[in-house]
């Protein structure tokens, strides 16, 4: 069983240096302990993943510029996440919005090579399947 995700969750990415905050609008109307729940299409950049700080891969171009121009000295960049795919593995008994609920052992991939995980859910007392 997981924990659900909700508005205000946690997130890290393994190549971020800070953590960021899930952002979901109320549009699916499903409230889960009084926040808007999130499902695993809530993966768009900068409208439901804000950044995390600066990037430490040389796969995000800002990074791998700024490198250039240190002479290989590792230079982190300005973090813009760039997920193309929902996230997984979601739960696929629960629906929100004819999609899976997002819970707390989800992940999301960045097209830079981070790997996005919730650290805090938000939510304490629901489960889903």
């Amino acid at each position: 069983m997981g924990i659900p995700v909700v508005a205000t969750a946690t997130l890290s990415c393994s190549f971020g240096a800070a953590p960021s905050t899930l952002l979901v609008p109320p549009a699916n109307k499903v409230f889960i302990e009084g926040k808007p729940a999130a499902n695993i299409a809530d993966n768009k950049p900068m409208m439901n993943i804000a950044p995390f700080g600066v990037c430490m891969s040389l796969a995000n171009p800002i990074t791998a510029a700024q490198t250039a121009a240190a002479l290989g000295v590792l230079t982190p960049g300005t973090c813009t996440p760039m997920t193309v795919a929902p996230w997984v593995p979601g739960s696929p008994t629960v629906l929100i919005g004819n999609m899976p609920v997002l819970n707390n052992s989800s992940m999301c991939n960045c097209a830079y090579g981070g790997v996005i995980t919730v650290g805090n859910p938000g939510a304490t007392k629901e489960m889903v399947p």
